[in-house]
């Protein structure tokens, strides 16, 4: 398996690839490419697969046409209703190393493939067998899996068509967005198993939901629906379930579609600007927006939307 590293700049990403194996390769094939790799994933029929090894747990969808820049990332581990176990967490880690370098990718959307699920949270069973050292190791690791999926350059988008539970929802907190079905359940549960939140989840909730109800929701372990998790501001949108249970995912899919024709670098420098500057006082908060605005001065897509301002047309933004 290709070792992949991304280094974070100011701009966004600089990558560099193994030569043995390009999965940014894969992921930029056309889709006439795509279509002669022969293996199907089982569960996910008509994807391609990561791995060619390992059961096939995280897989991913290149939308094209009108959807062109969409990848949905999609979490097939079945038998385990997408538990974070130790395949679905690498699986998931080089596909958001991948993600990082591709500048086709404009939205991401994070979605499950198992009914009534979007993630349980940890892999109990194999958890149990990890003495101390190997739990806080994989902890570790979960904690860089969240942080790869909050610094992903492009908007990412949770679809919570299910039950979101610790670790579960911690996935969904690190993405920029979230949809939920009315009838989907989400909790930080782990003060219920004597733990507490370790992936991030003790960091983003508060900063998601403010720290006096963060508090409350990770105290009590309490879960909650939808329409809760809307009032709260835990997610940005919730709707009524429909009968093949993807809801929460066409929500995901419509919200893809407004920030689309929106000019990419310019969209992936308003997300820089704004993660960075929450983690720093005003006074740095606007130092890194004038930084984040230089980046998008020289573009060929700022240039295109002043003359489709002027000529009254809508632009035609290429990333450039």
């Amino acid at each position: 398996m290709a070792v992949l590293v991304a280094k974070r700049t100011v701009s966004g990403f600089s990558c560099w690839r193994s030569s043995a194996l390009s999965l940014r390769g894969t992921l930029g094939r056309s889709a006439r490419d795509a279509a002669r790799l022969p293996s199907l994933v089982p569960g996910c029929v008509g994807h391609r697969r990561l791995h060619t090894e390992e059961p096939v747990e995280v897989d991913f969808r290149r939308l094209d046409g009108k959807d062109e820049g969409i990848i949905e990332v999609l979490m097939c581990r079945h038998k385990a209703r997408n538990a974070l176990g130790h395949v679905f967490v690498s699986q998931m880690r080089e596909l958001m190393t991948t993600l990082s370098c591709d500048s086709a990718v404009r939205v991401v959307i994070l979605r499950s493939l198992v009914p009534g699920v979007f993630c349980a949270g940890a892999d109990l069973k194999e958890r149990a067998l990890m003495n101390h050292t190997e739990s806080d190791l994989f902890v570790h690791s979960l904690r860089s899996l969240m942080t790869q999926i909050a610094t992903l350059p492009s908007p990412t988008i949770a679809a919570i068509d299910g039950v979101a539970l610790g670790g579960g929802l911690e996935v969904a907190l690190a993405c920029d967005l979230r949809t939920a079905a009315y009838s989907a359940q989400m909790g930080l549960i782990e003060t219920t198993r004597g733990l507490l939140p370790g992936a991030g989840g003790s960091q983003r909730l508060p900063r998601t939901v403010g720290i006096t109800l963060a508090k409350e929701l990770i105290f009590t372990g309490r879960r909650v629906g939808g329409q809760e998790a809307l009032d709260m501001g835990l997610v940005n949108r919730a709707v009524e379930q429909n009968q093949a249970g993807d809801a929460a995912y066409r929500e995901a899919l419509s919200l893809a579609r407004e920030i689309l024709p929106q000019a990419p670098i310019a969209v992936r420098m308003a997300k820089e600007a704004m993660n960075r500057g929450m983690e720093v006082d005003i006074g740095s908060a606007m130092a890194i927006e004038r930084m984040c605005y230089a980046q998008v001065i020289p573009t060929r897509d700022r240039q295109e939307g002043m003359a489709a301002f002027i000529e009254k047309r809508p632009p035609r933004y290429t990333g450039e």
